[in-house]
């Protein structure tokens, strides 16, 4: 996705254009500098050198800093005595991302954690096909996703389907969005599409609104109008707060709100307070479950004075991930069939696994907005013995 407030769990799209340079004109040269001059992976007292690549420098660096701690706190909380953790500023774009990963070989690194971005991710893939330390970025692009370069963010489609997939099993049939015009909001609507073909329902009605205007009603008016019909309606509405309120408004405003017809969204309702947003009580998305996340969020501000950005998590699952992998066997292993475990993992957002495509599959909850926290009405699968979204 774009470097945007739920982007950043995801940031970005596009740039392959920097890898096809690299592998089209200078070839030679590129595999040297991957290769060539790399350091240990094992220090001197025995340790697997890991490599974070985060922003820290720049508009991002805050976030950068949280999940610098969160990776510091994960080493502490389970006594991964095996891995020496070292952080490199992969800056806000694609090409300090690609300096930051080349020091981190040249120091040694045998596992890759992050960059955040997802445009950075997908610079980084010609240096691990030749030969690199593999990369399990901190992005939720799945247009990142490639063998060697794993996205560990929350990606946005599985959230929609996952929300589509209860509410089709909780009676409901007909299906519209309101959604902006942007990649994000487009890719939103055209998964709900998908999954509700796929499921057996009807999407009645989709309205994408210019993300820009400040007129909301009218697009709003149109799907109201467009959806009309007997059976029960689910809306899809994509919006992140603050902007989420003019958009609730103007649903309400044309007879579409919480006790007519039923809300759905995605994880950029997964923040602080969003049951303050009086229309949105009832509604329903899809997230990890915020249970494990909460003891999280207490620990850390214990620790550092300060709550924990959303996305800290994924650095303090990482850690742990990168723990397990070093004691799998003598020497550690940090291959790509490790990685890519069928079983999966277990984190602090709940189960997870790598595919051989770089994509990530995860357990998602449903969860209805309430005034206070919110609740969980359908709870995140335990195991990968089904298919998860």
């Amino acid at each position: 996705m774009r470097q945007s407030l739920f982007a950043l769990a995801t940031m970005a799209f596009l740039l392959a254009a920097c890898g096809e340079q690299s592998k089209t004109s200078t070839p030679a040269p590129l595999s040297t500098t991957v290769t060539a001059s790399v350091g240990s992976p094992v220090t001197a007292s025995g340790k697997y050198r890991i490599a974070l690549l985060l922003p820290l420098s720049g508009r991002a660096a805050p976030i950068g800093q949280s999940l610098q701690q969160a990776a510091e706190m994960a080493l502490f909380d389970t006594g991964a005595k095996e891995l020496a953790l070292a952080a490199y500023d992969s800056g806000e774009t694609a090409d300090t991302a690609v300096e930051a990963y080349r020091k981190a070989r040249t120091d040694g690194a045998a596992l890759v954690l992050g960059p955040l971005f997802g445009t950075s991710a997908t610079a980084l893939a010609p240096l691990v096909s030749q030969g690199g330390a593999n990369v399990i970025s901190f992005s939720n692009d799945e247009q990142a996703a490639q063998r060697g370069v794993w996205i560990m963010g929350i990606a946005a489609p599985p959230q929609v389907r996952r929300v589509v997939d209860y509410a089709v099993d909780s009676g409901v049939k007909r299906f519209a969005a309101f959604a902006p015009q942007t990649s994000y909001g487009q890719q939103m609507v055209q998964t709900m599409e998908s999954q509700v073909t796929m499921r057996g329902g009807k999407v009645a009605a989709v309205e994408l609104f210019d993300a820009n205007s400040a007129d909301l009603n009218t697009p709003a008016r149109r799907l109201a109008e467009a959806s009309r019909g007997e059976d029960k309606l689910a809306v899809l509405v994509p919006v992140a707060p603050p902007r989420l309120s003019a958009a609730l408004a103007a649903l309400a405003a044309a007879g579409i709100e919480n006790k007519s017809v039923q809300l759905i969204g995605t994880g950029v309702w997964d923040v602080p307070n969003i049951g303050q947003e009086v229309m949105l009580r009832g509604a329903w998305y899809a997230a990890p479950d915020p249970a494990k996340r909460a003891d999280f969020e207490r620990r850390f501000l214990t620790t550092y004075g300060r709550p924990p950005h959303r996305l800290a998590t994924l650095a303090y699952d990482g850690v742990s991930l990168a723990g397990h992998l070093a004691r799998l066997k003598q020497g550690g292993d940090f291959s790509e069939a490790a990685i890519t475990n069928p079983n999966g993992w277990s984190g602090i957002d709940g189960i997870f696994r790598f595919l051989p495509n770089g994509r990530s599959e995860r357990a998602l909850a449903v969860i209805a907005v309430q005034a206070g926290p919110g609740a969980v009405v359908s709870p995140a699968p335990t195991n990968f013995a089904r298919p998860v979204n």
